[in-house]
């Protein structure tokens, strides 16, 4: 038996529901890859659900899942959303989820969608009760749960993971909503919407419903079904794998000199709603990690840029963001400066306190030669106590060319190799 806010029965939704929470599957029969899913994970077979956790991209089925595994007469469950709820509604679920336990001889289930969005104190209130199977608590995220679920509870839970619904699937899904619609499309029309879908089921039926609303309106055609879904078929997250993906791919690009993949990742990124500072930020870290002093223009160019879209934001901060893009991506690189730094923190750590040599102290007036004094203002003099690695080693490209001359002449003079 289902409480009201989490009830099977169909006659309940309302009219105003999308269709593809009206026509959601009710039974593991109607629930497509549900056999291939109890391969992996038997238990799902049982009759009383077990403790997990089940994740997967948006549209993948996780909440329908919950209402199959959860349909049975003997379990009653409770709903809770971890983005809207506190550890007060926490508790009450918990008191009401214990008390249909004890006095109604009922399973208690506790559902949490987007369990991730809990914090510690939250996801520590509810171990007790799972270790001692006062409740089923079954949780369903978009986030890997092993990095976003604290250890001592995914100790206690069985972990599901599902995936992007494959193209096919996504086909038999359309038909089914095509039959239950009563209403008729060509293989190319469904072909559009699955295409249109990026393997989120819940998306499909709402190309679906789309389509179903033109022809209603007598408007239909597959070009103007493409206009109004096109817009909203391209998955974009701010907080999760996709956003990581992306810039990622943006900056792997411009490390590899291709302007035009970097553009095109720019660009996936702004239409996605993207932060223009956050892409700003990261060129300017990119001019000194992979440009360096191979171009002494690219940590100028990028600050420049971040400037100006902090002050003048979008939609005309896409030309700065843009200028900047290619230029980077286009001009030498070097990494020298980024490993300078890395070797030099990595030596001062492995040391004690590293001493400053007696000349070259602040109120030291003896034994320190001043370079200006000197032709091409410079002097052989020691600046640490100990020998140290040579931490800074231009390369032979860009302006880092004359760099490395000029050290290689200092370094003779000096007796350095």
């Amino acid at each position: 038996m289902q409480n009201e806010l989490f009830s099977n029965d169909s006659s309940k939704d309302p009219k105003s529901a999308p269709l593809a929470y009206r026509i959601r599957p009710k039974q593991k029969a109607d629930y497509i890859g549900f056999e291939s899913l109890v391969k992996r994970y038997p238990f799902l077979e049982l009759d009383i659900p077990r403790s997990m956790i089940i994740w997967g991209p948006p549209g993948c089925g996780k909440t329908t899942l919950v209402d199959i595994l959860a349909g049975s007469d003997e379990v009653t469950v409770f709903r809770i959303s971890a983005v809207l709820s506190g550890v007060p509604e926490l508790k009450k679920n918990i008191e009401l989820a214990q008390h249909e336990v004890t006095v109604n001889q009922k399973v208690a289930v506790i559902f949490i969608d987007e369990i991730h969005r809990f914090n510690k104190i939250q996801q520590d209130a509810l171990l007790p009760h799972v270790e001692s199977g006062h409740f089923v608590l079954i949780g369903a995220t978009t986030e890997n749960p092993k990095s976003s679920v604290n250890k001592a509870l995914l100790s206690r839970v069985q972990l599901v993971e599902l995936k992007a619904i494959e193209h096919q699937s996504i086909l038999k899904i359309l038909k089914s909503a095509m039959a239950k619609a009563g209403q008729e499309f060509t293989d190319s029309d469904l072909e559009l919407m699955a295409t249109y879908s990026n393997g989120d089921a819940r998306k499909a039926v709402g190309n679906f419903e789309t389509a179903v609303n033109l022809k209603r309106s007598e408007s239909y055609s597959a070009d103007v079904l493409v206009e109004l879904i096109r817009g909203n078929s391209r998955s974009y997250d701010k907080n999760q794998d996709r956003h990581y993906d992306v810039i990622s791919a943006f900056i792997k690009s411009m490390r590899g000199s291709d302007p035009d993949a970097a553009v095109l990742w720019l660009s996936v990124m702004l239409d996605g709603g993207e932060d223009p500072v956050f892409i700003a930020r990261r060129l300017v870290i990119f001019a000194s990690e992979d440009v360096g002093n191979a171009d002494i223009n690219a940590i100028s160019i990028a600050n420049s840029a971040l400037n100006i879209v902090s002050n003048i934001g979008m939609p005309e901060a896409r030309i700065t963001l843009s200028q900047a893009t290619l230029y980077l991506a286009s001009t030498v690189k070097s990494n020298a400066c980024y490993t300078a730094i890395n070797e030099a923190m990595e030596y001062v750590k492995s040391r004690s306190t590293i001493e400053v040599p007696a000349h070259l102290k602040s109120h030291s007036k003896a034994g320190y030669k001043y370079p200006h004094d000197y032709d091409g203002a410079w002097v052989s003099q020691s600046y640490t106590v100990d020998d140290i690695p040579q931490f800074y080693k231009p390369k032979q490209i860009g302006s880092e060319l004359k760099i490395a001359a000029r050290l290689d002449s200092l370094w003779s003079k000096k007796g350095r190799s």
